[in-house]
């Protein structure tokens, strides 16, 4: 699988970001597809994945109520959809693929930059 990330860009706080992630691959359906970001200086995180279904969950308390992932198996496309961006969102946005059976994320996007100003 290999997987393009996009959508990142400087966004004044308070806005929202849709990022994509388009994979290749005609199993994009079985995989469980996750998000993870990195601030400048820190560790990367896991934001959240979703399964198979669309059933998605999210890892950061941070971000719960704000960001929502989604998916588009006919088009082999998840998506991050970011609400009420403060300032601490700014990250390089990584997708990620893993199958249903495997507990570590073997495949990942090149990342996107989100910036958000203050």
């Amino acid at each position: 699988v290999q997987l393009q990330a996009s959508g990142g860009g400087l966004v004044q706080a308070g806005g929202s970001l849709r990022l994509s992630c388009a994979a290749s691959g005609r199993t994009f359906s079985s995989y469980v597809m996750g998000w993870f970001r990195q601030a400048p200086g820190k560790e990367r995180e896991f934001v959240g994945d979703i399964n198979w279904s669309g059933s998605s969950t999210y890892s950061l308390d941070s971000v719960k109520g704000r960001f929502t992932i989604s998916r588009d198996n006919a088009k082999n496309t998840v998506y991050l959809q970011m609400n009420s961006l403060k300032p601490e969102d700014t990250a390089v946005y990584y997708c990620a693929a893993r199958s249903v059976t495997n507990l570590e994320y073997g495949y990942w996007g090149q990342g996107t930059l989100v910036t958000v100003s203050s």
